[in-house]
């Protein structure tokens, strides 16, 4: 009765939870679901006590200094955020290595794609803003939310043809490195030199212990946050760089190579055969002790960066992207001013950089590399199917939201953007699905 019991758990709870957990748009829609509640929080009663809530001061007083007192949406902004940065940095590099990117030649199709489908929004923003005190919101509508995203394209299944798929995977990977770089370099504050000296002698120590055959994830981390992340927080340029540059020297090649581990766990699984066995549900110590030593063995055949990856993406999805939703997503509609979305174009430049912008720029860009013999299409990839993958990168929702809260310290330019986001993200989402849900045969 009770092995029933748990088997039935199991099927019912567990193993619905896990398959969950690992598909790829799982994180994008539980990310919805908390912009959702944000956008109810905000607009609830408890609007208040929400906004309060995030402004509270979180910080460290010794002999009387206050040291590092930030308030909690700036902890989740550059302390949390600090982590999907770096699990993207992982990401890039394990694409670099042996990924997507590995072979640009084979990639410049969807590079094309990213580069210009960040320029066009660009453009698009700045002919709205330029000559104004907003103009340097041109970053806000540059970057595709690689869950919203994917999460569209997976639930529409064997309906969007596999080329697409891992276009678009490439095509965000880029826009990803592009939207870090753009942060880098102008969406800085003033600079402590010191600092980022600090900053950069331990991200030196990372690398030489890469280059010294280092392998303990506890050292990388203890530099990584303690040194790097602490020192560029306190240097004025953004604490999340200081995440990719950490990803970076994490070392990607394991303790042990692929052939001593197999060698390795043949030995080990004999030895598990021989082992004698006893007549109830429990191991015996020698069994015990030869699991124990292929788990070791499993854990030193992973390389640091892939086990990091591994470990810290559910996290990441479904975790601290949720709680960077709730505390970015709440826009307030009660007691709104709706001619402060018309005082200026930051709304305007937003929704069209996003919506028109992305696909125009995708559009473009494969129909130059197409002509300049740069690269070609598949078969699979109709110029319907093309226009609604250019549409679905309109959701710029992440970190859209993230390079606004660089860029605005006004309330209003701040909700005027965000209402940009929405509406750009929610038509991108919905033209894009209804473009790539009709199969087409045109080319």
């Amino acid at each position: 009765m009770r092995e029933n019991y748990q088997k039935n758990i199991e099927n019912r709870l567990i193993i619905p939870t896990m398959q969950f957990l690992h598909r790829e748009k799982s994180s994008g829609i539980v990310l919805a679901v908390f912009v959702i509640l944000a956008l109810i929080l905000a607009n609830s009663p408890l609007r208040e006590e929400y906004s309060h809530l995030l402004e509270c001061h979180l910080g460290f007083i010794v002999n009387g200094n206050s040291y590092l007192d930030f308030s909690v949406e700036h902890w989740i902004n550059d302390g949390l955020m600090s982590m999907f940065f770096f699990v993207v940095g992982l990401e890039l590099k394990r694409e670099f290595i042996g990924g997507e990117l590995r072979d640009l030649r084979k990639v410049t199709l969807p590079i094309m794609a990213a580069i210009f489908g960040m320029l066009f929004p660009a453009a698009i923003y700045m002919i709205f803003n330029f000559g104004t005190p907003t103009a340097n919101g041109w970053g806000i509508p540059m970057a595709t939310d690689i869950a919203f995203a994917l999460a569209v394209v997976y639930m529409l299944g064997d309906r969007v043809p596999i080329s697409a798929k891992v276009f678009l995977t490439t095509l965000a990977i880029v826009d990803d490195l592009g939207a870090v770089v753009v942060i880098a370099l102008f969406y800085t504050s003033e600079i402590s030199v010191v600092n980022i000296a600090i900053g950069m002698l331990f991200l030196g120590g990372m690398f030489v212990g890469n280059r010294l055959g280092v392998k303990n994830v506890l050292f990388y981390g203890i530099l990584g946050i303690g040194g790097v992340w602490l020192a560029f927080l306190m240097s004025g340029i953004h604490a999340t760089i200081s995440a990719v540059l950490a990803a970076m020297v994490i070392p990607a090649d394991s303790r042990i190579p692929e052939a001593v581990f197999i060698a390795r766990m043949k030995k080990l699984t004999m030895q598990f055969k021989q082992a004698l066995p006893n007549d109830v549900r429990t191991l015996e110590p020698e069994q015990l002790e030869i699991l124990s030593k292929v788990k070791t063995e499993s854990v030193h055949a992973i390389p640091p960066l892939q086990r990091l990856e591994h470990s810290l993406h559910p996290l990441v999805s479904f975790v601290i992207m949720p709680i960077f939703a709730l505390t970015n997503a709440g826009v307030s509609f009660v007691d709104m001013d709706v001619s402060v979305l018309f005082a200026n174009n930051v709304a305007l430049g937003v929704m069209c950089g996003l919506l028109l912008g992305k696909p125009l720029g995708i559009l473009f860009a494969v129909w130059l590399t197409e002509k300049t013999g740069l690269g070609r299409r598949s078969r699979a990839m109709t110029w319907r199917t093309m226009t609604g993958v250019g549409f679905i990168t309109s959701i710029g929702f992440t970190m859209s939201m993230f390079v606004t809260m660089l860029v605005f310290n006004s309330p209003e330019n701040y909700v005027q953007a965000k209402i940009g986001i929405f509406t750009a993200s929610i038509f991108g989402g919905i033209i894009g699905y209804r473009l790539l849900n009709k199969k087409s045969s045109t080319n």
